[in-house]
């Protein structure tokens, strides 16, 4: 959606609002008598200034255009007489003041704004110049009447002798004897007193003279004044007579109320009742006093669309703000949101010192004047002037405001709660909010429509702001309504006089529960705070997942057992993750369990949290609210409402501490695969993101393949230890909860699952130690899980070990010893025979078949040979395998020549081979078969081994590395002590 223009640059307030001097609310109240006799406002003298100024409603329209027919003569559907019948401020003398401009206009009529429509309606060409004479009865002094002394005029002490004299000196002449004696004329005395020619009375505020008069017992005369002077303009053809009575509710005694409706009754019978304006129409009124009003622009309807488009999505929340569709809704009240003015048409036309009209228009012109000013020092982009915009932060305002409201005693709670303050609550809690809420000033928004919809707190039928009155208010394209509930929640949780109960809100006089709670709050004990803080903690984390151990608040390494099982330290919540302190505690007990080393150093998963203040604060605000549950004598002085809203309090603040925790407990340590401590930030997190904390810190560490719920059959090879031939099952299933490199089991017994498939997919063979002995249980065949044994008589074999065990030893391979024998001619040599399995196993040999050509050859492998000298081949033969050896028969001189050479004597057998020498990696097995394999079964054969691991130059080697090392020699039983240089 493109971005809609600010109000005060698509619309001009009038150039005294613009510059800061709205008018003051007694110029907003027209008096007849100041336009009389020049003393009024321009704006009111002026009649081009005026009309123009001024909307004509269908009423003033309906009025205008009768007043001049009958002014014409034309009595055909036109009264002559009218009873202004709108409340106090309803605009009654906006009308009349129309009314005076039009019979005095003459032909400069036709020139006026809106007069075209009026000329129309009356279906006349132009209105005749009349007389006109007024009376208003808030200028008019009962006691000592009017003129006289210096003014060269006769003094006139009655209405009819007021009206008479305006009229002309002739017509006073004809009542100066009823108006000298205080008598009202008769009929005929009144037609002499009517000019012959067209003429308008006007009479204004009788209600106001009548209080006054009553003392000198002229309200009876006023009455039949009233009742002669109606049937006689109704008899002529060129006379109108329009009364307005009422006064102010609030001023009006037991005998007022009997006048006014006597007289209202009088006049409602014979003369016709208008009502001045509609509430639409009194929008269109607003929009033409406050504004240089020239028609809607695009800008302006771009913003009307967007908004009609909203409310047509939200249509639940705007109903209460009547209109036939969405967007005649804020095309009537523009620039102004509908709520603005909807809010006095509903909720602010009770209270009794509210003038419909006029105190609109005071109020409005003081917001204007401020906004029009504010908005633009701060480039603000407002679309529409919403009700949450109130200028509650002007004094000016907010004494108008008040005023209006009956009451001075409002300023405490709205300057406490609202604005007017900087430490206001609304203002505090938008700086500590969001950017999106803190930009929107949307806690003081809402604040300001509780307070305008809730008419202050009065005691009306409607005092209450609902919810979707407020989300009305402040709603538009570009506002987040979930926002609405969160800023709720912290109003009610701060604010002094904000009353609320089931989504209804209000503000008033008396202070609410959370000044109580902010006394009690200084009372709260340090040591009662971090006890429930704790308590609240281990609650918090008891839930979830059962697989889990938890272990508390540890402050010793033994604190917390070293077992192969996932196990949750939780850390106290004064130990903060970002501590050097909490850092070295959990590497102590990562490295130690008391004074062993820790051998499950994996299966180790700590919480830590991030800061305590909130969490401080809100345990704090919980136990200050269950001090106020358990005070009977403050319960007691509560109404149902309060109770009502304590107990919502509670429930809130548990959830408050409870929330802060979520908040707080966001760090995660635990060993990395290079086997130090990393931290797991899990960033903003809340209790809506998992059913539990622990939920979220598993599925998190789930997600990132550091816990695992399930490993593949095929994953044991790939983590099989290079240095064992067989893995104990225990020794499988502690490996995960051993060392970092391998994801965390959630359940030690999945590592049953895991060794049950493997068994089946023939990954590796499933074996059971007998002795010395390793029998194959099961290798490609189905294996159950609870056929699993975890321990160390149960192991595992890689695939082709496996698969050695499961056929059953046969002849591979011969061997015969020596493999070259030297003799002389004629002397025996004699052989043993070995058999391997295809193990490389040794094999019993039965039955060889021995042949030697050229040499005597018997079956126990002895070999005589015969006279000549040379190389004999000497064959032991067992089915389809066969060895050979060598003879080499020499004649005795040539041994002789040769042991001669050799330095002389009889030649000694060696007793012991030894060596010592490097051999090439891909040697290392061919070295195993031919040089120590034929040795295997020598008595005292010994084997010395030597490793040598070169580390990276730059990075070095791993602690992982060490340790996997570590591990290997161990499962073998064998020194772990390694040489680290």
């Amino acid at each position: 959606m493109a971005k809609l223009r600010p109000w005060y640059q698509a619309v001009t307030p009038r150039e005294d609002l613009r510059e800061n001097r709205p008018l003051d609310a007694s110029e907003f109240a027209v008096h007849l008598d100041h336009i009389r006799d020049g003393r009024a406002h321009p704006d009111y003298l002026n009649p081009v200034r005026f009309f123009d100024r001024n909307y004509m409603t269908r009423s003033l329209l309906d009025l205008m255009a009768q007043a001049a027919r009958r002014l014409n003569g034309d009595k055909v559907e036109t009264s002559a007489v009218f009873n202004m019948a709108t409340q106090f401020g309803g605009g009654k003398t906006h009308a009349l003041t129309a009314l005076y401009h039009l019979a005095r206009g003459g032909e400069a009529v036709r020139s006026w704004r809106g007069m075209d429509a009026v000329l129309s309606r009356a279906k006349v060409k132009s209105v005749p110049r009349s007389r006109v004479a007024v009376f208003v009865g808030t200028e008019f002094d009962a006691l000592n009447g009017r003129g006289g002394g210096d003014t060269g005029e006769p003094v006139r002490r009655t209405p009819w002798g007021e009206l008479a004299w305006q009229l002309g000196p002739s017509s006073f002449e004809v009542v100066a004897r009823h108006d000298a004696q205080g008598i009202a004329p008769a009929g005929d005395v009144i037609r002499r007193m009517l000019p012959q020619e067209p003429s308008l009375l006007l009479m204004d505020e009788l209600m106001n003279y009548v209080s006054k008069a009553r003392k000198l017992d002229m309200v009876s005369q006023l009455h039949t004044f009233l009742h002669s002077l109606s049937e006689e303009v109704r008899g002529q053809d060129h006379v109108v007579l329009c009364v307005s009575i009422p006064a102010s509710e609030l001023e009006m005694s037991a005998e007022d109320q009997r006048d006014f409706d006597s007289l209202k009754k009088l006049l409602g019978r014979l003369g016709k009742a208008i009502s001045m304006s509609s509430d639409v129409e009194i929008t269109e009124i607003i929009r033409r006093r406050l504004f240089e009003w020239n028609g809607f622009s695009d800008d302006m309807n771009r913003t009307i669309q967007a908004y009609a488009e909203w409310a047509g999505e939200n249509a639940s929340l705007v109903s209460h703000l009547g209109g036939e569709s969405p967007a005649d809704l804020f095309r009537a009240s523009y620039p102004f949101h509908p709520s603005v003015i909807s809010v006095f048409e509903r909720k602010w036309q009770t209270l009794p010192r509210f003038q419909r009209t006029r105190g609109v228009l005071r109020l409005l012109a003081l917001w204007i004047a401020w906004a029009y000013r504010e908005e633009h020092r701060k480039a603000a982009n407002e679309p529409l002037i919403t009700l949450g915009s109130s200028p509650f932060e002007d004094q000016t305002f907010r004494d108008a405001l008040f005023e209006e409201l009956g009451t001075e005693l409002l300023s405490v709670p709205v300057t406490s709660d609202i604005a007017g303050k900087k430490d206001s609550h609304a203002r505090v809690l938008d700086r500590e909010a969001t950017e999106a809420i803190r930009k929107d000033r949307l806690h003081q928004k809402v604040a300001t429509v509780i307070f305008m919809e809730s008419n202050g707190g009065q005691s009306q039928a409607k005092a209450e702001a609902s919810l979707p009155e407020i989300r009305a208010a402040v709603g538009g394209p570009d506002v987040n309504l979930t926002d609405v509930d969160t800023v709720l929640e912290g109003l009610t949780a701060r604010c002094f006089y904000l009353n609320w109960d089931r989504n209804r809100y209000r503000y008033g006089l008396r202070p609410n529960l959370n000044q109580i709670l902010v006394s009690r709050r200084g009372a709260v004990k340090p040591k009662d705070v971090e006890d429930r803080v704790r308590k609240t903690v281990e609650d918090l984390f008891r839930e979830g997942p059962k697989f889990l151990d938890r272990r508390f608040f540890p402050e010793r390494s033994n604190d917390v057992p070293d077992r192969p099982q996932l196990t949750l330290v939780v850390l106290a919540p004064d130990r903060l993750a970002e501590s050097s302190g909490t850092r070295s505690l959990v590497e102590s007990i990562v490295k130690e369990c008391g004074t062993s080393g820790r051998t499950f150093k994996s299966a180790l998963i700590f919480a830590a949290p991030s800061e305590a203040t909130a969490v401080t604060d809100a345990a704090r605000d919980l136990l200050a609210w269950e001090d106020v549950r358990d005070d009977e004598a403050t319960v007691g002085q509560l109404d149902e409402p309060q109770k009502r809203s304590l107990n919502q309090s509670l429930g809130r603040a548990k959830a408050d501490l409870r929330e802060a925790l979520w908040r707080s407990y966001r760090h995660i340590l635990m060993l990395n695969k290079g086997n130090a401590i990393k931290d797991v930030d899990l960033g903003q997190i809340n209790s809506s993101m998992a059913s539990t904390l622990p939920d979220l810190i598993v599925g998190t560490l789930i997600k990132d393949d550091e816990i695992t719920d399930k490993v593949g059959g095929s994953r044991l090879v790939r983590y099989w230890p290079p240095a064992l031939t067989e893995w104990p099952t225990k020794a499988v299933r502690d490996a995960f909860y051993a060392s970092p490199a391998l994801p965390r089991l959630i359940d030690p017994n999945i590592i049953k699952r895991t060794i049950s498939d493997a068994v089946s997919s023939k990954f590796v063979g499933y074996a059971r130690k007998v002795g010395a002995r390793t029998v194959l249980e099961r290798f490609g065949e189905a294996l159950g899980e609870h056929e699993v044994e975890i321990s160390e008589d149960y192991v595992l074999l890689r695939a082709e070990d496996a698969q050695k065990l499961l056929e059953p030893p046969r002849l591979h391979q011969l061997a015969i010893h020596p493999g070259r024998i030297d003799v002389h001619p004629g002397e025996l040599a004699t052989f043993s025979l070995k058999g391997i399995d295809q193990y490389g196993q040794p094999f019993t040999v039965e039955s060889p078949e021995w042949s030697a050509p050229g040499c005597e050859v018997e079956q126990d492998g002895r070999v005589r040979v015969g006279p000549d000298a040379g190389v004999f081949q000497v064959v032991a033969r067992v089915g389809d395998v066969e060895a050979r050896a060598e003879i080499r028969v020499q004649a005795r001189h040539e041994r002789g020549e040769q042991d001669d050479k050799a330095g002389g004597g009889t030649a000694t057998k060696p007793k012991m081979i030894r060596w010592r020498g490097t051999i090439p990696p891909q040697k290392w097995t061919n070295f195993y078969a031919k040089v120590v394999s034929p040795f295997a079964l020598a008595q005292g054969l010994s084997l010395t081994a030597e490793i040598v691991i070169p580390a990276d130059p730059d990075a070095g080697l791993s602690s992982a590395q060490v340790e996997k090392i570590r591990a290997a020699l161990k499962d073998l039983k064998l020194d772990e002590q390694v040489d680290l240089s």
